[in-house]
């Protein structure tokens, strides 16, 4: 980067250090959503919440589903076809 470019460009820099952070912040948080530790642990937290009474199957399944469906997205556990 020249010098003339460099001096005109640097008013943008806040903005360009903003729009960084951003994608840092958006890189963690997709791979904590696709994480397949996290999304499991969510699954055994909700078959835990259907035994013990605090949601109904109808929310189980529901809830199991968007897990489900984040867990392949991923690239892990059970092939969609081996699905009830």
């Amino acid at each position: 980067m020249g010098l003339i470019t460099g001096v005109l460009l640097l008013p943008l820099a806040p903005a360009r250090g903003v729009v960084w952070v951003a994608e840092r912040l958006q890189d963690a948080a997709e791979r904590e959503l696709y994480d397949p530790g996290v999304v499991r642990a969510q699954l055994a937290a909700l078959n835990q919440d259907l035994d013990e009474g605090h949601i109904t199957l109808a929310e189980f399944e529901a809830d199991e589903e968007r897990l489900l469906d984040r867990l392949y997205a991923a690239g892990t556990g059970p092939t969609p076809t081996n699905r009830r």
